[in-house]
C-alpha cells in the first residue's frame, strides 16, 4: 500500500459527491431505484479509478478470491438473517423499516435486480469505498483508524434513506467488507462478497 497517497482534497471531494449521489438515490424518488443506485456507484468509481487506480496486485482474481468470496458472502448473509430476528423482537419497527428497504425495488423486475448488483453495484461500491476510500485513509491514519473511519463514512451517506435499519445494515456490511479487505489486501473476494450477497439478499432469497 506504500505507493497508494492520501490526498485530502479529493479524499474529500469524493466523500462529498457520495453524500449527494446518495441523497438523490435514496430521498428524491424520481427514476428506478436500482438504477440510480448503479449509475451512482459506477461514478464513484470511474472517478476513483481516474483519481488512483487501484495497484494489480489489489486485483487478484483467482481461485482462492473466489472461494473466499462466496464464503464471506454466505457468512454475511446468514449474519443478516441472525440481525433480522434479534431486531424483530426488540425494535418495534424493524419489520416495516426492513419491508421499506425491498419496497424501493417495486415494479423493477427481480431478474434486472439482479444482474445490477452483480455486474454493476457490487463491485464499483468496493472499487471506490474499500479500494479508494478505506485506502486512502489508511494511509493517512493507519489500518483500523482508516477502516473505522471509512466504515462510518459509508454507514453516515445512507442517512438520506432516514431509515434506521438500512443505516445499520450498512454500518454492519461496511465494517464486515472493510475488515475482510484489511485481512486479505485483495479486493477480489471483497468485490465477489459483495456482489454475490447483494444480489442474493434482494433478488435472490430476501429476508423480509
Amino acid at each position: 500500500m506504500s505507493c497508494f497517497e492520501f490526498r485530502p482534497i479529493p479524499v474529500i471531494g469524493t466523500v462529498l459527491l457520495a453524500s449527494v449521489l446518495w441523497f438523490i438515490t435514496f430521498y428524491l424518488t424520481w427514476s428506478v431505484f436500482w438504477i440510480k443506485i448503479s449509475f451512482s456507484a459506477a461514478t464513484l468509481a470511474l472517478l476513483s479509478f481516474w483519481l488512483q487506480p487501484p495497484p494489480k496486485e489489489d486485483l487478484k482474481f483467482n481461485g482462492r478470491a473466489v472461494i473466499f468470496g462466496l464464503l464471506s458472502a454466505a457468512a454475511l448473509y446468514l449474519i443478516f438473517w441472525a440481525g433480522k430476528a434479534v431486531s424483530a423482537v426488540i425494535l418495534p419497527f424493524a419489520g416495516q423499516q426492513i419491508g421499506g428497504i425491498y419496497d424501493k425495488g417495486a415494479g423493477t423486475s427481480m431478474g434486472v435486480i439482479a444482474l445490477l448488483l452483480f455486474f454493476i453495484t457490487g463491485p464499483a461500491e468496493e472499487l471506490y469505498w474499500r479500494g479508494y476510500l478505506q485506502k486512502s485513509l489508511t494511509v493517512r491514519f493507519g489500518p483500523w483508524q482508516g477502516w473505522l473511519l471509512a466504515t462510518a463514512i459509508y454507514a453516515a451517506v445512507h442517512i438520506w434513506s432516514f431509515n434506521f435499519m438500512l443505516i445499520g445494515a450498512a454500518f454492519v456490511a461496511g465494517a464486515f467488507w472493510g475488515a475482510m479487505y484489511l485481512y486479505v489486501k485483495n479486493l477480489a473476494p471483497v468485490i465477489i462478497s459483495h456482489s454475490v450477497w447483494s444480489m442474493v439478499i434482494f433478488a435472490v432469497f430476501p429476508i423480509t
